[in-house]
Order: structure tokens, then sequence, then C-alpha cells
């Protein structure tokens, strides 16, 4: 079936909105935030780095528990075009863990002013981006907690997974994983493993079952100002 040259004209000006609408307007200075007690609030600057007034909306999501213990300000408020303003992420003291890290994310949306012409889409662009709550005390390092990891494949109902373990009180978030072997690579999916916790995943592509001899992974961690450090560990059997 033909489309009409005007609906055709019309899917084609709606897919250029979209695409133009994609890109986000207002510029983050991090990738992450971290709360590090005993500071009771944290912040994150914002940059309306195009030529039009936005609207901003900034929330923090609740964990599992339904919990999020944080206020924003600015919550809702104009960041004019070229202008900069400070988010700051205000913690009420009380309700999370002391003796590990929690997560939320962080939403800053961008809601565009009225359009100028008719027929014209408009989208809300939302970024999100990990807020890490930190106490104080915690033992170890927050830089050293993907060197603490441990690795191994384990057979689970005919498949081979890969499980990390993290023994630190500090989240590892992650850019890269992949268990290699000679030649061999193959990508794992984990996006970050909590303190304290064992994470397993399915590796597309490897049919070895829970034979680790001779493997290897290699993963970049992301540090908390955005950074990667790049390590190798041998696979344990």
């Amino acid at each position: 079936m033909k489309i009409p040259a005007i609906a055709g004209l019309a899917l084609a000006m709606l897919a250029l909105c979209f695409s133009a609408a994609a890109d986000a307007a207002i510029n983050l200075s991090g990738t992450r935030v971290v709360l590090a007690a005993p500071a009771k609030e944290a912040s994150l600057l914002l940059q309306n780095a195009s030529a039009e007034d936005f609207m901003l909306q900034a929330w923090v999501e609740a964990d599992a528990t339904g919990e999020a213990p944080f206020a924003i300000t600015p919550a809702l408020d104009r960041l004019r075009a070229g202008q900069q303003k400070a988010l700051r992420i205000l913690y009420y003291g009380e309700g999370l863990p002391t003796d590990k890290e929690s997560v939320f994310w962080l939403n800053v949306q961008e809601v565009p002013q009225k359009a100028r012409t008719e027929n014209t889409l408009q989208i809300a662009v939302r970024q999100r981006l990990k807020l890490f709550y930190r106490p104080a005390g915690l033992p170890g390092k927050a830089e050293d907690a993907a060197k603490e990891l441990k690795w191994k494949l384990v057979d689970k109902g005919g498949k081979t997974l890969l499980e990390v373990t993290n023994p630190s009180r500090f989240h590892v978030s992650f850019a890269s994983v992949a268990v290699r072997k000679g030649a061999e690579s193959y990508s794992a999916p984990i996006d970050m493993v909590a303190p304290g916790s064992s994470f397993a995943v399915e590796v597309p592509g490897l049919v070895e079952r829970g034979y680790s001899n001779g493997f290897k992974v290699e993963f970049q961690a992301i540090g908390d100002y955005g950074g990667m450090t790049k390590h190798i560990n041998v696979i344990a059997n």
C-alpha cells in the first residue's frame, strides 16, 4: 500500500522532530552523584547548551523499599538559554543503612517551552544517573572495590553463568565485562554489583559447562567521577 504524499511528508517531519528532540539540551556535569557522609548534600551542575529556554524537573526514584530520603532543589525551575544552575540533592539524615552504600536513580527531565508554530512535536527528554549514598566510616576505599571482586563460572540448569561476588561495602559499576580465553571473547551483560552480594548472568556464546581453567575476565569499572579503570582477573575454579 502506497502512502499518500501528504501523509509521507508528515511522517518524515515527525521522524525529524523525534530525531532532533532525542538529543538532550541540558548538559550534566557528571554521570553519577556521590553523597558521602558526614555531608548532608551533594550537587550537580546543569547547563542549558541550547538557544531555547527549558523547564527543568528533577526527582529521585525510590529504592526497593519505597524509601527515597532526599530532597531536590530546585525540583522545578526554568533554565534559560546558556544558563548554568546547580542542582542540590539533600539527605534527610535517616533511614538508610550505615554499613554499606545505597543506590538510587536521579532523574533530570527537560520540558521545552510552548512551540512557536503549530504541528510541532515536542518531547520531554529525561536523563537518569545513579545517586549513591555513602555512609561515613566504611572500611576500605571505593576506588579499591573493583580489585576485590571475585569471579567464577557456574553451571546452572545446563547453562554456564558468570558469577561476580563483591565483598566490599561499595557498589561497583561496569562499562564493559568480557570473558576471554586465548582469542575467544564473550561479552557479559553486567551493569553493577551491589556491596556484599553476588550476581550471575548467562554469557552469550560461551559453551563451556563449569570448566573455568584458562578463562579470564576483563572489565572496565567506572569511578566516582565517571573515569574508567581496566582490570584483568583469573576466573577461579
